[in-house]
């Protein structure tokens, strides 16, 4: 690809109207594809609170109207609660899958010159078999989830931002309050 065009060109176009610390890419010649008409869009790289021209995921996916904006907000606030629930969803199906259970005993000193056995529960499962295969498909979902709402917030749209935290927020206080924790008092680094 011939890049000659960006010979002897200053970083920033003193006529332009834009910050000294954004780099311009807009325009037309800068654009490596898509030919005269594709004029490729900013990214922000400081938070902002707006929707016009708001690239959200996909290039043909621009938000120009508050209402679509609004749509944009509810969309990635219920994506953000699914993943917390996919989360908590995944925890619970491994826990109901387990197969295989060994239990370990290990003597350990108590007080007074004691000592005391303490036992250790060791769950598995077969690599091979349907719950696992299963695991493995929600974990790529819950990854392909987890990158598109990085590269949500990455847009610095306040909105998109806001809405995100919210949703993740949300979900985890509805599909996470049923997790069990299970503290071992035995253990001294917490």
């Amino acid at each position: 690809m011939d890049h000659s065009h960006h010979m002897g060109m200053n970083h920033m176009d003193h006529n332009s109207t834009m910050a000294p610390h954004h780099h311009p890419t807009t325009s037309a010649s800068h654009s490596h594809g898509g030919g005269a008409g594709h004029m490729m869009m900013m990214m922000h790289m400081t938070f902002y609170f707006g929707f016009k021209n708001v690239e959200l995921l996909f290039s043909g996916l621009v938000i120009n109207t508050a209402g679509e904006m609004a749509g944009a907000f509810v969309g990635v606030f219920l994506l953000a609660m699914f993943y917390e629930g996919l989360k908590i969803a995944r925890e619970s199906l491994l826990r109901k899958s387990q197969v295989s259970i060994r239990y370990n005993s290990m003597p350990v000193p108590g007080p007074n010159g004691t000592i005391l056995m303490e036992t250790h529960k060791t769950v598995g499962q077969q690599m091979l078999s349907f719950p696992h295969l299963l695991q493995t498909v929600l974990h790529i979902i819950q990854v392909v989830i987890s990158y598109f709402l990085m590269l949500i917030f990455m847009t610095y749209n306040g909105y998109l931002c806001i809405a995100v935290a919210a949703g993740a927020g949300m979900g985890y206080f509805l599909f996470s309050w049923k997790k069990a924790v299970v503290v071992d008092i035995t253990e001294h680094c917490h």
